[in-house]
């Protein structure tokens, strides 16, 4: 992974059932490309600002998510001004990466976080035969080079457990996609804001290495790939 970095990556607590296994994955992945620093779960607002990389993981209902997110004094600030306008990598996890949208459609009209424009959708497969939610491994399409997916090509597998699907109003901000009856976003980056619909903490050599990518990711710095173009 090339020089070791030192840091903090937090992964925020709010709730949400699937922070451990992302944060014990991220750990693994921080001992294995050299990130010489640690890895914590955290509720508060102040270990956000001491963060250098903040993960925001998320399993259930958009609105839940959301609103389990606002019920921390002071969390969507924090989150705000260091990711926003302190530019930290971010990476939105599941329902984590949905929260980056300006409106979840689930059960009713949801505001999101409104980083990313777009809606958060029902799944509706072309083949109807295809159960919802989709869930387990599925084929990745690498859409443009960034640091985020080196290492990681096209036609990779990563597991995926969701009802709901991201339609992002730009479509530059997609980076990875999925086929389920039509094709789906799997995951998007602008800047230093990235997400992926799937669990990278449950997609084995792939999604470690995504994680590992994270970790060392400086937004603003192109891949061996981009520089060749």
């Amino acid at each position: 992974m090339g020089r070791v970095m030192t840091g903090r990556a937090v992964v925020i607590d709010y709730g949400s059932g699937n922070l451990r296994s992302a944060a014990k994955a991220l750990a693994r992945a921080a001992h294995d490309s050299g990130f010489g620093g640690e890895v914590k779960v955290t509720a508060s607002p102040e270990d956000v600002a001491g963060a250098s990389h903040i993960v925001l993981p998320g399993v259930g209902a958009f609105a839940d998510c959301m609103n389990g997110l606002k019920a921390l004094p002071g969390m969507v600030e924090a989150l705000t001004r260091e990711v926003r306008h302190r530019h930290k990598p971010f990476l939105g996890i599941c329902v984590g990466m949905q929260l980056l949208a300006s409106r979840g459609l689930e059960h009713g009209v949801h505001e999101g976080l409104g980083w990313l424009a777009g809606d958060v959708k029902r799944l509706e497969p072309a083949d109807r035969t295809l159960k919802i939610p989709h869930m387990g491994w599925n084929e990745i399409r690498v859409e443009r080079a960034h640091p985020l997916f080196a290492g990681i090509e096209s036609g990779a597998h990563v597991y995926f457990v969701h009802s709901f699907c991201f339609e992002p109003a730009d479509r530059d901000v997609v980076g990875l996609t999925a086929d389920y009856g039509g094709p789906l976003v799997a995951a998007v980056v602008r800047g230093n804001i990235a997400g992926t619909q799937f669990h990278p903490e449950k997609s084995q050599e792939a999604g470690l290495r995504l994680l590992a990518n994270f970790l060392h990711w400086i937004p603003g710095r192109r891949t061996a790939e981009q520089d060749g173009e």
